[in-house]
């Protein structure tokens, strides 16, 4: 009994640490169509990202845009300073790279420098990448990155005063 506790532990434990499969951020299917619908209409910026805000709006991003694959992080100190997040939009058949800055890290550092976009493997650049130096802002979006047809990364980019490098963060391949 004792080894069967603990080998069923063992598995729970491999589960935490590996993951129960192994799907990667760019596998599996879209949001379901009520998904998408069921998206906030607020026009509010928010950590999710909302592509009807005021900012994805000057950046081009249609309004039906979504989160593809997983989030990653940008960090600073041991700390998470930032999201990035790639965003597709099916009307417009573009992605958008996208970043949202934490208020941890906002309230801790002012004028810092941001930049987002979409990384193409095939093209081997950053597409639709946008930047904004001394910045005090929270939300940031690329340009629309014409890339539907290619396999694709949302690539974020902080860097504070005084820091010698960048802090980055890529999000997983997604084709």
């Amino acid at each position: 009994m004792r080894a069967r506790n603990t080998a069923i532990a063992a598995s729970a434990c491999a589960f935490v640490l590996f993951g129960a499969g192994t799907a990667l951020a760019g596998t599996g299917p879209a949001p379901a169509p009520d998904a998408r619908r069921a998206a906030p209409q607020s026009t509010a910026p928010s950590a999710e990202g909302n592509p009807k805000s005021v900012r994805a709006r000057a950046a081009g991003v249609c309004s039906d845009a979504y989160q593809i694959g997983a989030t990653a992080y940008i960090d600073r100190g041991g700390a998470h300073a930032a999201s990035v997040k790639q965003f597709y939009s099916p009307t417009c058949k573009a992605n958008y790279g996208y970043v949202w800055v934490w208020k941890s890290f906002r309230d801790k550092v002012k004028d810092y420098d941001v930049s987002t976009g979409v990384y193409s493997y095939a093209r081997d650049e950053i597409v639709g990448q946008d930047w904004w130096n001394k910045t005090n802002g929270q939300e940031f979006w690329s340009l629309p990155a014409k890339t539907a047809a290619e396999c694709t990364s949302a690539v974020g980019r902080l860097r504070a005063p005084g820091d010698a490098l960048t802090g980055q963060a890529m999000t997983s391949k997604r084709c």
